[in-house]
């Protein structure tokens, strides 16, 4: 494995079924048993319903470009990401609902006009460790 120089999350108890589905290939997200809505990013508590009844699913991993912007300031972006400049980061609309933001990677950041708003995504996962897989989206 190549070395990873970005920041590197540290799992924990409330998000560690999505480190564990990732580290397979798959998006695991919480999903509520109340209101059966999904929602990202892991927490204890429904954001829709404030049910304490979490459960975990396995997703699709399919879904569609929200928007996106082009970043080109090394110096303001996150410690490892400046060598990577420009890229583009993501909001991406979930098939199951809720949205992520992630690194829309397979796309020109050079040529932003390519890049489609409703353009469909699958995500991939990035070894960033051996216990930790970093998700990111490509267009599809």
């Amino acid at each position: 494995m190549a070395e990873y120089t970005k920041p590197i999350p540290s799992p924990d108890p409330v998000s560690q079924p999505f480190w564990d589905g990732a580290k397979e290939g798959k998006l695991t997200l919480p999903r509520c048993s109340d209101c059966n809505r999904v929602h990202w990013y892991p927490r204890v508590i429904c954001p829709f319903c404030h049910s304490m009844n979490i459960e975990w699913v396995e997703a699709t991993g399919k879904g569609t470009i929200h928007t996106f912007a082009v970043q080109h300031n090394r110096g303001l972006v996150a410690r490892g990401w400046g060598d990577e400049v420009p890229y583009v980061t993501a909001y991406i609309d979930l098939a199951e609902g809720d949205r992520m933001l992630t690194v829309l990677k397979g796309v020109d950041p050079n040529d932003p006009e390519s890049i489609e708003i409703g353009g469909a995504v699958q995500i991939e996962f990035e070894e960033a460790s051996e216990d930790v897989h970093i998700p990111f989206w490509r267009p599809v």
